[in-house]
Parts: C-alpha cells; structure tokens; sequence
C-alpha cells in the first residue's frame, strides 16, 4: 500500500523532528529531507513544510531551497524560517526584529472564516522563537493573523486560478506551547491538502510483515537485543515474519541493571523469540579496567560489543542479514552528519556492525519515532515492561559510573539503581518520568552510621521529564518519596553513606552524565 505523504524541508532547525511527530499524531505519513535534497516529487506527495532555521534569511550562507517548481502545485506551509524565507524570495521584506520574539505569544486572528483557523478561538497561545520579521508581505500575500509584536504573524498566498494553497507562519505550531498547534497542522493537512489519514500502526504491521517475507525468504536473520522497546519491536516483527528464520543474541556486557540478563532472557522466551544468552561480563570488565575518560569507556564498550557479537556469529554460519532496530531519528542523525542541520548528538544507530561480516541490513523500524514504535508495540500485544521501559542508554551503567569500572562499582550500583526503579514502580511515579537511574560519583563523603564514622560512595538519583529526549525538565518527585528512597539506599546498599538528586535541566545538562 503507498501512502500520501509530507515532505518536511530541514533547514536546521531543532523542532524539526517535532513537526515530523505531530504530523504522524495525524496519521500522516512524512519523511525528512535536507533543504538542498529536494526529492522527486511524486504522486504520492500531497503537501509540503519548510522548518525553521538557526539562519536569519538574511545571512550570506542561509539555507536556500529550490521551492519555485512547486510552489503553487503542492499545499505548502512555511514555519518560522520557512514564513520568512518564502516571504523575502516571493518580494516582501525581512528585517531584524526591533524586539525579539521568543516564548509565549497571543495570536489574534483577523480572518476567521478561513478554513485553517476552523475550531481555532479568535485569540490563541502560540509559541514564538525568531530574532528576524517580515515587515512588508510579497505581492499577492495577505494577513491573517497578528501578535503584540508582529504585524504578519500568519500570512497566505492569494491563489490564483487552481493553485495549491500557500501558508506561512512565524511561530512554531508543532510545540506544545502553541495551544493549538495541532489543530492548525491538522486543519492544514487534513481540510486544506485533503490528505488521507491512514498511516496506523496496525497498518504499519501488516505492511510490514508482508514486506519481510517477500524481502527475506528463507533466508536467515542475526540481530542484537538490548531488552528495549525498539529492538524487541523489531525483533518480534521479524518473528511474525520469518519465524525461527530469526536468530538473536542479548549481550551482558557486565553494565546492565541488576538482575536484567537472566529477567530479560525469561521474558523473551514468552515472547517465543529465538535468543542466545551470552554472559561476557569479564570480558568487558578487563577490557574497562583503569580507564577513566568518557569516550574511551564509549568507544571500549561499543567494540566489545562488536567483538562479542562477531565472535559468536561466526560460529552459526548459514546467516545472511543483520537485523537493526534503528529508528527514524537514527536515520535523520546519519543524515544530519553529512547535512545542514545544526546537531547537539552526533552519536547514531545506522549501520553499526562491521561490513567484513557480509551480512545485509533489514531495519523494519526506520521509519518511526519512539513514540510510534511504542504504539506498534501495543498493537503486537508486548507487555507493558518491554512498551513502557525508561530509556537505558547503550553503554549501560558503564556511564553511570563516573571513573574507572569495577565488578565492585557495578554491583553498588546495580543494587542503589534496582531500589530507586522499584521503588518508582511501587509508588506509581515510574509511568511519570520520561527516563530515571542512579549515578555513582567519584567522591567519597564522611558519614555516621551507629557509632562509626563512614568514608563512603555517594550516589546521585536523576529522574527527568520530557517528550522526546531533546530537551528535558527534573522530575519534581515528592520529598517524602526521595527520603525514602535515600534511607533505603544508605540501610541496604554497603559502600553508600550519601545520596543527592540531580535538579539540572537539559540543556545545559544532559540526562546521563557521561
């Protein structure tokens, strides 16, 4: 089945993803493209976003976009940078802003009769973000909307004849500060470009799984597990495929949670996955010992990963793909590495294994975003510990541990980390935060327990809240709740005398600290 979809320009901006996300919320297909990587417009395309940018349009290298052989053939929005670069190409002007726009905005709505304010109060929260704004519009363009501090807050091409609707906007409808934000993507996509709604996850499935078997055959598939949402999606979509075709390895590298090999690999046997078990947890405890900096903990981790997994594929034989759960933003990274957008993680999932294994790569999940491969999850009936588990980065704990890894560390760790989880899951808060784990610090503090003084570890607790991981709030957990937590930690946990909780915010901070 082909599906009508978006396509999105990137002109760099860091809510590009998020317009991506809230157009598949529609059940609309969209895919991503660089702003100087047009691609061929087919008959399935039905409308088309330019982003926002880190660019003025008035910078010497600000992005330009090759937009004149569609323009008027195609439905198309300009959001923010895209508003501004349409309304200076097409004659109008552009200038920086006497005041800065950036935050929350009342827009005021001057045309409400037009079909894309349909269900859309008269005056609306909107969230706005630009040092630059259009002071003259194009000939042939008329307001439609207005804010304190921007006279052409909302803009549109008149049509002349039979040609596609034109819109612009200077705020940023796919946030949720724009309060409704969706509705205008929604009555943009849905009743002005008419596209059909049909790209669901159980639609996804069965596509997906006719796909597999006609690509695969009877061949055989190796894939990597990590106990993840992604991978386990993959990895059962490939079931269904193929069946005992597939062959998967789940890989202690000694850094995992406490408990989790031996949980994990039960779990997948309900799941009737065919899955190997392999413990090289000293293997990556000598290959760790004495190193301190970050990436060299990294980069030790990922080739040992690489090692192991090479070492026991070879000895299957009679195995012709690599199975991936990369997702759509692995593959927007990749892109984004060789492209204009401006990136805080450079760090990707695309093609990771070595190519002298010969091996073919079949990735069932490229195209979706977390939060779609959670709702795919749903509809494969995965249960909730596999749907709904917190982030764990690849590294494992061995990023948790700031400083040199010992079988010693980890074990701290593990135990300081199983309780905070638990004790998430027991109070109801786990569902509430986006992504929780305990850190072990490279200090040791002084403390009294009984009678004795104590020079022991201190462990940070960090729970965030966030939608997508790219930016992220402290989760506000109740104080009675943390107090717990700590006295639990420091009672049952040997080596811990102190225990803190990480208030920052990403950005400046990240959500792991290494």
């Amino acid at each position: 089945m082909t599906h009508q979809k978006v396509i999105i320009l990137d002109c760099g901006s860091q809510y590009t993803q998020l317009i991506a996300r809230r157009v598949r919320e529609l059940n609309i297909f969209c895919e991503i493209f660089p702003y100087n990587k047009v691609p061929q417009i087919g008959a399935d395309v039905k409308a088309l976003i330019i982003s926002g940018s880190p660019f003025s349009v008035r910078d010497n290298n600000a992005p330009e976009i090759d937009y004149k052989n569609i323009l008027g053939k195609l439905p198309m929005l300009g959001v923010c940078y895209g508003a501004q670069y349409l309304a200076q190409k097409e004659g109008g002007r552009v200038e920086r802003s006497e005041q800065r726009e950036y935050g929350k905005a009342i827009l005021n709505i001057e045309t409400p009769d037009d079909p894309i304010f349909s269900g859309i109060p008269a005056s609306t929260q909107v969230w706005m973000s630009h040092g630059d704004s259009v002071l003259e519009l194009p000939p042939g363009y008329t307001n439609i909307a207005t804010t304190e501090h921007n006279k052409f807050a909302m803009f549109k091409k008149n049509p002349i004849n039979d040609e596609a609707p034109v819109y612009a906007v200077q705020f940023h409808p796919e946030v949720t500060h724009s309060s409704d934000g969706l509705k205008f993507l929604s009555n943009f996509l849905l009743n002005i470009a008419n596209i059909k709604a049909d790209w669901t996850p159980d639609a996804f499935i069965e596509e997906s799984i006719d796909q597999l078997k006609t690509k695969i055959g009877d061949e055989k598939v190796l894939m990597a597990l990590s106990g993840g949402v992604d991978s386990t999606v993959c990895a059962t979509l490939l079931q269904k495929a193929i069946g005992d075709n597939l062959i998967c390895f789940f890989i202690d590298n000694g850094l995992l949670r406490k408990n989790e090999f031996n949980n994990v690999l039960n779990a997948y046997k309900d799941l009737k996955l065919n899955v190997v078990g392999i413990d090289a947890s000293d293997y990556f405890y000598e290959q760790l010992s004495g190193k301190t900096d970050p990436e060299a903990k990294r980069k030790i981790i990922g080739k040992g990963f690489i090692d192991i997994f090479e070492r026991e594929a070879g000895k299957l034989g009679d195995i012709s793909w690599l199975g991936q759960g990369t997702i759509y933003p692995d593959v927007i990274e990749s892109i984004s590495v060789h492209g204009p957008s401006v990136t805080i993680k450079s760090h990707h999932n695309v093609g990771g294994l070595p190519e002298h294994l010969k091996l073919k790569l079949i990735e069932p999940l490229r195209m979706l975003f977390k939060d779609e491969v959670r709702r795919v999850g749903i509809a494969l009936g995965l249960q909730p510990q596999f749907v709904h588990r917190h982030p764990f980065p690849g590294p494992g704990l061995g990023v948790r541990i700031l400083g040199d890894i010992t079988a010693e560390k980890v074990r701290i760790l593990q135990d300081a980390d199983d309780i905070f989880i638990s004790g998430l899951r027991k109070s109801g808060l786990y569902d509430q935060v986006w992504q929780a784990g305990v850190v072990l610090l490279p200090v040791r503090s002084v403390g009294v327990m009984g009678d004795e003084r104590t020079y022991e570890n201190v462990v940070a607790l960090r729970a965030v809240s966030s939608t997508d991981g790219m930016t992220a709030e402290w989760s506000k957990l109740p104080h009675d709740f943390l107090a717990d937590i700590s006295s639990e930690i420091i009672n049952k946990v040997k080596g811990v005398n102190r225990v803190v909780y990480d208030i920052s915010t990403k950005p400046p901070a990240t959500i792991e600290w290494e």
